[in-house]
């Protein structure tokens, strides 16, 4: 697979396009020409009073084009947002990303929420606040925002302040390759789950988790020495983690797996 350098200055849904097909998943043309026949349909629904166009909008997604959750949810399909256009089904990040582009397009602002295992929308139209489940397009209370974070980190998990700030265009990509990665190696994908895990250090170089990720995968692959590589990488860098001990046991054994490969 080559090299593929991620640039600072994004665009959506262009950055998101150049991504998945590189990764080996949609096709960039294929995707851009949906995109434009959406972009334009959705101005047939520019009203002048804004709740009145953001409620035509969801109404339109939701119901006439039909726009849903796939089934098979946690697959690259439904992480990569070319196919989510193309097949009308996605995940929570992949729905938000495209009603966050569509709404531009009619001068509306939904803002991405990167709740822990959840992409929500925010909506501010005359100081009203409104939250939307890009799954359904139902709104949700701040109550129903905790009870989805105490679903994904257990019953005690506080509701944080930072969870309602709004996501850069960097972060909501960089959910989108980490949950791209986490359906490649739900399908044995493992090349293209090895590249998100590469192309997300370009942007977080200091996550030592990803280098224990990649060191996961690459043991998958058979590249026996760069899986020791990155745990020795972890060790090195965070000697004070409860996990610490456990990977110095992995780089053991896959040392005595090089011994023997030799």
């Amino acid at each position: 697979m080559a090299q593929m350098i991620l640039q600072d200055e994004l665009l959506l849904p262009e950055s998101a396009f150049d991504i998945t097909q590189h990764l080996g998943f949609s096709n960039k043309q294929s995707a851009n020409w949906a995109w434009l026949e959406l972009a334009g349909s959705v101005l047939s629904h520019y009203v002048v009073d804004r709740e009145d166009r953001l409620n035509a909008l969801l109404k339109w997604f939701y119901g006439d084009l039909g726009f849903c959750a796939r089934e098979a949810y946690f697959s690259v399909e439904a992480a990569d947002l070319g196919s989510c256009i193309l097949t009308r089904q996605g995940n929570s990040t992949t729905l938000a990303t495209l009603l966050m582009l569509l709404a531009k397009q009619l001068d509306l602002v939904l803002e991405p929420l990167l709740l822990p295992g959840n992409t929500v929308l925010c909506s501010r139209i005359d100081k009203q606040v409104r939250y939307i489940d890009p799954l359904t397009g139902r709104s949700l209370s701040r109550h129903q925002l905790h009870v989805l974070v105490r679903g994904e980190l257990g019953n005690g998990a506080a509701f944080k302040p930072r969870y309602l700030k709004p996501a850069s265009l960097k972060r909501l990509l960089s959910r989108m390759i980490h949950e791209l990665k986490a359906g490649a190696i739900l399908s044995n994908q493992f090349e293209s789950a090895m590249e998100c895990c590469n192309l997300l250090l370009q942007w977080h170089s200091d996550d030592l988790n990803l280098n224990r990720e990649r060191a996961f995968i690459a043991q998958q692959l058979g590249c026996i020495s760069v899986a020791a590589a990155d745990l020795q990488h972890f060790v090195d860098n965070s000697p004070h983690d409860p996990v610490t001990e456990l990977v110095k046991l992995q780089i053991k054994e896959l040392n005595e797996e090089l011994e023997i490969y030799h």
